[in-house]
């Protein structure tokens, strides 16, 4: 099976989550938050460094409720950044560009 390459974004939102990981690990080694959450501690570490960029819902659930984090914060904190909001107006079409073909 050949795997579909990550986006950047997807890639960015990786960072994201091994960053909120690890300050939330805090002084806690990877070896006691990995087996209290039931992951090894190889799998933490490659989500921390963003090699595991997009990890199992149930492996993120398990670390959330080892580190005592929401899945709702979590999603917050590693998300796209918000788009910035339209206006509402309709794009403006270039001189020249005929609108019927």
């Amino acid at each position: 099976m050949v795997r579909t390459p990550l986006t950047p974004e997807e890639r960015l939102r990786g960072e994201r989550l091994g960053a909120l990981l690890r300050a939330a690990r805090g002084e806690r080694s990877m070896a006691a938050v990995a087996a209290s959450a039931g992951i090894s501690a190889e799998t933490l570490r490659k989500i921390e460094t963003g090699r595991a960029p997009t990890p199992a819902f149930f492996t993120v659930a398990a670390l959330a409720g080892a580190l005592g984090l929401s899945l709702d914060e979590i999603l917050g904190r590693c998300a796209a950044e918000p788009a910035v909001a339209s206006t509402g107006a309709p794009a403006p079409v270039p001189a020249g560009v005929p609108l019927i073909a």
